[in-house]
């Protein structure tokens, strides 16, 4: 799972009165359950998509593949338009209700065949006004960065995301392989229904959090605009599809470099409507400190797109795997390909704990690492994981399948790989990024999250041809990756001004 930010906005906070006590904002149990059923909904749909792609609707592995990269792509590039429209017209509190709705119509319309491309679409959009906005709407429960109760709260809600998670493939990702594929979908569908409850019901102990100067708490008055915008979003998808119906073959045709040249254009529009500052406002321009760190963080970007793309196999080609070459059958009872994927939050739960307590120890040793080295080693580990599965891969093609405990081996390594990364490189972002991008750049930052996840979809018919497969090279890339960035490391430390330990 992608660990979560702390953003660096002004608090509108709903429970100052507490704030020099160890006492967490009532709110916070609001937006954990929220965001808990959100993400129940999102890795139930990932649980089980490309095996539904595959063995219900009959797509080939690599166009399943491609639209499972696609969907997770969009997925992390949208919460930047998202977040932008919350703070320049909707307010988070009424764009997270107004993307949880979209994302309901998007899971129910999942029961649907015919509206698979639809459903994809609602999801897509829908994410895009609601991740952003509740994961920014935690820090608004706190007076300001200073409030000592701001971490403790980010951990708890970073800990109902991971809840949430494991409990996907556990219900979902059974009822879909077992009863039927939509009553998984339909269960995720439940799971967003209930979020979306959970944020209205509970307004009451959010105080202002999440609400524009001037706005007032969501209520019937508000029907009109919610109903507005979420029908604006299903125009929206149908236009969209419509439209790639006529400019898809066009595209399709363009060389791979064109493209890609065509996607960078689009994405940079999107960040400079959002980024450049609203007319009669002055801007200060970025010191050479700013620009430096500016710069080692899209450097370090490039770095761990590799190490995303190599994840993400999870839900795909993982995936795929746990369901064809795995021999799932534990004292008589087939355990469903799906539930696999539980193993990464469970452990991320059990662990995250031991990683905090390990950096502050080693933080306040001899033995420091800077943040840059942290996510270095998470990238060794990773492809350490990939030669696992390279091995599993072999055994498999010679006996058919193998034991589950090479996918589950694998899964623990590639947390313990994104504990040494995410968290690490999501707080440095955070941190040092200067204060008037903070919000921009943490956009950019998830940019490597969307293209890494394109690339996932896409990464195995890529490599078709070239003698090498899958496995072994996600191997190399990602060790390669890690052993260069950890060389590089003192020249991006220097150039971001960081010290050693930061």
């Amino acid at each position: 799972m992608t660990a979560t930010t702390i953003p660096n906005s002004p608090a509108q906070t709903a429970d100052t009165s507490n704030s020099t006590s160890t006492r967490q904002p009532a709110g916070l149990k609001v937006i954990f359950f929220t965001e808990m059923w959100e993400r129940f909904s999102y890795y139930g749909m990932r649980a089980l998509l490309v095996l539904y792609l595959v063995n219900s609707l009959g797509y080939d592995r690599q166009n399943a593949l491609a639209l499972y990269g696609l969907y997770t792509g969009l997925v992390y590039l949208t919460p930047m338009i998202g977040g932008a429209l919350a703070d320049k017209y909707l307010g988070k509190r009424r764009a997270a209700v107004i993307g949880a709705l979209v994302m309901v119509m998007g899971h129910f319309a999942m029961a649907f065949e015919p509206l698979l491309h639809v459903a994809l679409g609602l999801l897509i959009v829908g994410n895009g006004f609601f991740k952003a906005n509740t994961t920014s709407m935690v820090g608004d429960l706190y007076n300001g960065e200073s409030d000592p109760r701001r971490a403790g709260g980010y951990s708890i809600f970073y800990m109902g995301i991971n809840l949430g998670a494991f409990l996907a493939p556990v219900v979902a990702g059974t009822l879909g392989e077992k009863l039927g594929w939509h009553y998984g979908f339909g269960a995720a569908g439940v799971g967003m229904t209930l979020g979306l409850v959970q944020l209205l019901w509970g307004q009451r102990l959010l105080g202002r959090a999440g609400l524009k100067p001037g706005q007032e708490a969501i209520s019937l008055r508000d029907t009109g605009t919610i109903l507005t915008w979420a029908g604006a979003c299903v125009a929206l998808v149908y236009g969209v599809l419509a439209g790639w119906s006529v400019i898809g073959p066009w595209h399709a045709a363009l060389p791979a470099a064109l493209r890609a040249l065509l996607s960078v254009a689009v994405i940079g529009a999107i960040l400079w409507t959002i980024a450049r500052p609203s007319k009669g406002v002055e801007v200060a321009p970025l010191t050479k400190a700013d620009f430096g760190r500016v710069v080692g963080m899209l450097i370090v970007m490039v770095f761990v797109i590799a190490f995303w793309t190599g994840f993400e196999q999870a839900g795909g080609t993982m995936n795929l795997f746990a369901d064809k070459q795995t021999d799932r059958d534990l004292f008589g009872f087939n355990v469903p390909a799906s539930l696999f994927q539980s193993i990464n939050p469970l452990v991320i739960v059990m662990m995250a704990p031991v990683f905090a307590m390990l950096w502050t120890r080693m933080d306040q040793s001899r033995f420091a690492l800077s943040d840059i080295a942290k996510q270095a080693i998470g990238m060794v580990v990773l492809g350490s994981g990939f030669l696992v599965m390279a091995q599993a891969q072999n055994l498999a093609d010679l006996n058919g399948k193998v034991g589950a405990q090479w996918l589950a081996m694998v899964y623990v390594i590639h947390t313990i790989g994104e504990l040494m990364l995410s968290p690490v490189g999501l707080s440095m972002v955070s941190r040092i990024a200067p204060a008037r991008l903070a919000a921009l750049l943490m956009g950019v930052w998830f940019l490597a999250n969307a293209a890494a996840n394109y690339l996932a979809g896409s990464l195995e018919h890529m490599l078709e041809g070239s003698g090498m497969p899958l496995y072994p090279f996600l191997a190399a890339l990602s060790i390669g990756a890690g052993l260069v960035l950890l060389l590089i490391t003192p020249l991006l430390n220097r150039l971001m001004g960081l010290g050693k330990s930061a």
